[in-house]
């Protein structure tokens, strides 16, 4: 078996690209795998890191607020679609795949529709409750599209459709640790209540900043907090936080590498609302606030936390309402026994497991 897993870009494509390959790797011990994704992001690090080859792309995406320097770099983005296109073509000959998989992320457009054209199977996983302009014109030659929600059908042929979920990680689908091994990594009062604020793994500002604003919310209230920064805003939380004299109530983090722990820690959790957020939020069943980032395309991220709270599985505050409504909030959820352990039956009648392992048996059926 030799496969081509193309996209990246943040944690909510990555996460799950290592968890297909992880699976694909356990059904087929001698398989080559080849990641192919966008120079200078995230999974250029990430991939290595989980024993993976990566080639990287020079592709970009659309810079969407229009300043002097975006413009110029929009106006450089055809010529960087082009080398990228000729790169892939190169790729794709030189390792012949089996199969082509697109996870989302600037490479996976490149990347399948040069594979399509040169006669490779591809399969696409979607991860969000919305499809985006690029997976809609990718499905037109992909052999299946994976997708967790339903009524994809507005999007994608339904003949090509098959339900498997997202994958995550195995770390956290078959997580069986204590909350008191939660709390004692990460320095904390088992007795105490405990709040884990996560905004991706490039972090959220307008989360972060509502945080560093109201430090003295959590000694006030006598609430635990961990949180996770992303690379952006560390050392100004940092700061923020010795500062304030708030050392004992909050622990800042760039990046949670023991997400497991984090989740078994928490009793309630601030999160923005990427697909993959959500499909490990269900997995661990907490009751979450979720904040949907405004930056992304057709608000797919509302869509994503309106599928909870229309279910009574989550809350949503939206991200104009984060710095006065935020909080309050989750204070509320504290407070409120009987709405935590309703939110969190809810939530996790909602999880799906195994999704990377159903990815695999498709792929199985579209080479055989």
């Amino acid at each position: 078996m030799k496969a081509i897993i193309s996209g990246g870009g943040s944690g909510g494509h990555i996460f799950p690209a290592v968890a297909i390959a992880n699976a694909i790797r356990k059904r087929w011990p001698d398989a080559e795998i080849l990641f192919v994704g966008a120079e200078g992001r995230m999974e250029m690090e990430k991939v290595p890191a989980a024993g993976y080859p990566i080639k990287g792309l020079p592709i970009a995406g659309l810079q969407r607020k229009l300043t002097p320097a975006n413009i110029v770099k929009n106006l450089q983005l055809p010529f960087l679609m082009m080398r990228s296109r000729r790169m892939v073509k190169s790729i794709l000959r030189d390792f012949a795949p089996d199969i082509v998989v697109g996870v989302g992320g600037f490479a996976s457009e490149p990347t399948l529709k040069a594979a399509a054209a040169m006669g490779y199977p591809t399969l696409l996983q979607e991860q969000n409750s919305y499809a985006g302009l690029t997976n809609k014109m990718l499905a037109r030659s992909a052999a299946k599209i994976c997708v967790a929600y339903d009524g994809m059908e507005r999007f994608f042929p339904a003949d090509k459709i098959v339900f498997t979920g997202n994958p995550v990680r195995a770390d956290i689908e078959q997580m069986n640790c204590t909350r008191e091994e939660g709390c004692s990594h990460f320095g904390l009062d088992t007795s105490g209540r405990v709040l884990l604020s996560v905004g991706g793994s490039l972090g959220a500002r307008t989360i972060n900043q509502m945080i560093i604003t109201h430090l003295h919310f959590f000694r006030e209230n006598h609430i635990q907090l961990v949180w996770q920064t992303g690379r952006w805003m560390y050392d100004e939380a940092v700061r923020a936080v010795r500062e304030a004299k708030v050392e004992e109530w909050v622990k800042v983090h760039q990046f949670i590498q023991r997400m497991d722990l984090a989740y078994a820690a928490a009793d309630v959790v601030i999160s923005r609302a990427g697909a993959i957020a959500i499909s490990e939020l269900c997995l661990v069943g907490k009751p979450v606030v979720l904040v949907p980032s405004p930056n992304v395309a057709e608000d797919h991220q509302t869509k994503n936390a309106l599928a909870l709270v229309d279910r009574g599985a989550a809350l949503m505050v939206r991200d104009a309402d984060c710095a006065t409504l935020c909080l309050p909030t989750v204070l509320e959820l504290f407070e409120n026994d009987d709405r935590r352990a309703a939110m969190s039956a809810a939530i996790g009648k909602m999880a799906v497991r195994g999704a990377a392992d159903k990815i695999v048996n498709q792929i199985a059926k579209i080479v055989q």
